[in-house]
């Protein structure tokens, strides 16, 4: 019995939607490739294999972060004609910013609920 050939990278994607444009895309969380498979391919095909869903979907985009550091990503992917956004920074809330931010939330004596889930 043949061996399935070992898994050599992923990606974790999800669907997105714009209100700014009304148009769908895709967030590409995390692309990996083992170190010892990298630069053979593996990394272009699966990005090929994302724009292929994108197009298959009608998304308009495909669009993911990358660390400032990371200058070798950034070169493969520009080698893909990515091109990093301008105008645009990533936020965060954690630790203890985002209890104190949960709270907010918390129904006050004789007011409505606040949980949009």
């Amino acid at each position: 019995m043949a061996h399935p050939p070992p898994v050599v990278g992923f990606a974790i994607w999800h669907p997105t939607f714009s209100t700014w444009t009304g148009q769908s895309g895709m967030h590409l969380i995390d692309l990996f490739v083992r170190p010892e498979h990298r630069r053979g391919g593996h990394g272009r095909a699966l990005l090929a294999a994302l724009a292929t869903v994108c197009v298959k979907r009608g998304y308009r985009r495909l669009e993911w972060a990358v660390l400032d550091w990371n200058t070798p990503a950034q070169a493969f992917y520009r080698s893909l004609a990515a091109r990093p956004l301008t105008g645009w920074s990533t936020w965060r809330v954690d630790g203890d910013a985002l209890t104190d931010l949960a709270a907010l939330g918390r129904p006050r004596p004789g007011a409505g609920t606040a949980d949009p889930a």
